[in-house]
Order: structure tokens, then sequence, then C-alpha cells
């Protein structure tokens, strides 16, 4: 998801946006996804209503920490949002969208009773704002914006890049286009954005593009005819490494854990293959149907559990099976700023447990000398390298190949491809990890 610029959706009263923009965030605050909250949001508005909440929930550890020595007793939980939203929007050093007295004047409106509330705290807010800022000095949340356990887990993980990571996160993801290698060039790819008006570099991997700014996809020549589509050049390198040792045409291949279909199809589209694609949740396995459809794929698709192979597998082993494994979603939260806040420590242990129950699974449904990819879009090493570490040592028959090189941890910095420069444009791919294992 890659949300516009509030500035871009003026049609719309700014308090009513505020309006929308607060409800998404405390839905959020109450354990929903930001995607399940904006797909409430009324059309017109949705746009204006993500981009502002992309920014509040971007900041909201500093906008917190300021509400509660301004209001130490948290307000009803409507207005809380609303004045959370505020005060992110306010925050310094955060690219204000709005100057701050149309926002405080906006946000009373959009308060109606409490006006008169909101408009003395965020007054307050603007003119006390440097001692309330020196105030928090010490407080992680404050300054990273990212819960304290995240922190502190990245820390660990990361004792060199941790505050880099952190920092990462509160950018703007770009919007990376993958080029169907089928149907066309990134040359010409290129030339046909220059066409239609829109600038794009070529990206790290063979079939990337970054555009400079990001558009709704209907504007991308050809999307509808299957030329291109959206994915981000880290999720990219799972084909790549999965089939680039050399499968044979008809190969059968699984993708345990497909939906939305990104992956499922940059498989097809670089090899001719038999590939099953399974996904536990029938409604994300029909996004995969639809993703094929428009680029013009064929695969066997079945909605089932990967770690049940007893209610699926029909005993013919795979050549290769690509598990790209529930986790966190840690490296993605550029383009999804409302995980740092749904996720609880627990659900790390919790996601590493189920990855392992997959691993063990799969493990026995693929042939001998067959390579199984597992990736995550995670930057913890428990949902990566740790999790590797422990199935190589119960599993005396796997092995990690010398070629291709197994890419390990991604972390979202420029230089998070060391054998990929990247595109002109210093846009980084997002976090992932990627172990390719060799069943010996």
């Amino acid at each position: 998801m890659n949300a516009p610029a509030p500035t871009a959706h003026a049609s719309l009263p700014l308090a009513q946006l505020l309006i929308h923009a607060a409800a998404a965030v405390q839905a959020v605050r109450g354990g929903q996804s930001l995607t399940d909250a904006l797909e409430r949001c009324p059309g017109p508005a949705r746009p204006g209503a993500q981009a502002l909440s992309f920014h509040t929930l971007r900041w909201m550890g500093g906008a917190q920490a300021v509400r509660e020595q301004l209001v130490p007793k948290a307000p009803p939980p409507a207005l809380d949002s609303l004045l959370l939203t505020a005060l992110a929007l306010m925050w310094p050093g955060s690219g204000p969208p709005y100057a701050e007295h149309t926002l405080v004047d906006q946000a009373v409106v959009a308060a109606k009773q409490r006006g008169g509330f909101v408009n003395a705290v965020l007054r307050r807010f603007l003119r006390e704002r440097d001692a309330l800022l020196a105030g928090l000095h010490g407080n992680l949340v404050a300054a990273f914006n990212h819960p304290r356990w995240w922190i502190e887990r990245l820390q660990r993980d990361w004792p060199d890049d941790w505050q880099a990571v952190l920092a990462a996160d509160q950018q703007r993801a770009p919007m990376t286009l993958r080029v169907n290698a089928r149907r066309g060039s990134v040359a010409a790819y290129l030339a046909r954005l220059a066409d239609a008006g829109m600038a794009a570099t070529a990206g790290p991997g063979e079939q990337a593009i970054v555009l400079a700014q990001p558009c709704p996809v209907n504007q991308l020549p050809g999307f509808a005819d299957g030329d291109v589509s959206v994915q981000d050049a880290a999720a990219q390198r799972a084909a790549p490494l999965l089939i680039g040792h050399g499968l044979p045409a008809g190969a059968r291949v699984l993708d345990a854990c497909a939906a939305p279909g990104g992956k499922t199809a940059h498989l097809l589209e670089r090899a001719e293959l038999d590939v099953l694609a399974l996904d536990s949740d029938p409604q994300r396995l029909a996004r995969v149907h639809e993703t094929l459809a428009r680029l013009h794929l064929q695969a066997r698709t079945l909605a089932a559990d990967a770690g049940n192979t007893t209610a699926w597998w029909d005993g013919k082993p795979f050549d290769a099976i690509l598990l790209d494994a529930p986790c966190s979603a840690s490296g993605i939260v550029r383009r999804h700023p409302d995980v740092r806040w749904l996720r609880r420590p627990s659900d790390i242990d919790a996601l590493a447990r189920t990855q392992a129950r997959l691993l063990d699974t799969l493990w026995p449904t693929l042939r001998p000398g067959g390579r199984l990819l597992y990736c995550t879009c995670s930057v913890f090493k428990a949902e990566g390298l740790d999790q590797i570490d422990a199935f190589l040592q119960r599993h005396g028959d796997a092995a990690v190949p010398a070629e291709p090189a197994s890419p390990g941890h991604l972390l979202p910095l420029p230089d998070n491809e060391p054998d990929r420069p990247p595109p002109p444009s210093g846009a980084s791919a997002d976090g992932f990890f990627y172990s390719l294992l060799e069943k010996t």
C-alpha cells in the first residue's frame, strides 16, 4: 500500500478527513488492521484519510507521549484518536502537510461538542512545544515511534543498524514495478512510461522499475493487459532464487502460502512450470486467481492449510517449494505503518512456531535434490536466520547450497543488496529474509 501525499486531497473539507483518519487510527489502536479500517471509509474520503492516517501512525509514538503530558487522563477513544491525529500532523520534522492554524481550526470543527477542549490542548502544544519535547528526552518510543519491545528486539538483532532500520520505517516506500518478461523488457516499458509522462528508473533486479511518484495502477500503461505488476524489489528476488539453478519445463512447484499471488505469477513469467498455489484463506486465494487472470497465466489453486498435507498432497514429490511464511511483516512497515502498533511480543514466538511447523511439514513433500526457498518479510532474526539454523539442526538431509547464494536478511536500507546497485533514485527495497535449502 502506497499512501499518497495528504495535500493531494483538498477537495473535501479537512475536518471531514480528520474525522475519518481518526476513526481509522482508533480502529488500529483497538487491534484492527488499517486496511480493514479504511475499507469502511466512504470512497471520496478514502485517499485523504489514508494519507492522514499513514502520517499519524508513523509519528504516533511521539504524539501519544505528548498527549499524556498534556492530558494525563486519557479522553474517550474517539476524541483521543482525533487528538493524536492532530498532534502527529503537527509533529516537528515530520513534514507537516498543513499549516498549524489550519489543523487546529479543522480539528476543532471535527471535535464538534468537544471543540473547546481540543482547541485548548492543541494550542497549548504549540505554545509549549519546545518544553514538551524536551521532557521526552530518553523516551525511546517517542524518539523512534515504535513500541519499546520492537526497538529492543532490533537492538539485539542489529546492534549496528537498528536506528537506521527504525528511521527507514518512517519513510514512504517506493512504488516498484515488475515487468512481465513474457510481454516486454524493462527498457521498452521505461520508454512507455516516458511517453506517458511518468518518470521512472530501472530498479535492482532483472525486471524491476522504480517510479519517481506512486500512482493508481489503472494509470500504468498496459497494467490491465498484464504487461506489468506492482511488486517490491526485495519480493522480486524469490522467483530467480528458486528457479535460477534450472528447473526443467513442467517441473512440479508448490507455492505454499501464495496469496496475493505476486510470487506465483513471477515464477510462471520466468518458466513453464506446473505450479500448485495454496492458501488457507479462500478470499485471499481469489486474489491469486485475479492476478493470474490479468497476467494470462495458469496454475492450479487450492484453498488449504499447507501445514496439513494429508488434506491436499497427492504423494507426488515436488521439484521445488516456495514457502513465503506467515510472519510479523516487520520488514514492510513503510507500506503498513499500523503493523508496529498491532503486533505484540508474544506474536513473534507464535509466528516462529508456525514457520517451524510449516518447514517441518513441507520438507517431506520435496524430492531428493529438490530445493525449498524459505522467505519472510521480516527483519527479526527469530523469523529468519535463527529459524533456519534451528531447521538445519533438526534435518540432517538439508543443506544451504553455495549457488545461488542465499541473501539472508535484507534490511530496508539503500545498501541492503550488496550484489546489486541501488537504483539512481536511491530508493531501498523492503526488509526480507531468504534462505534456499536443498534436500541432499
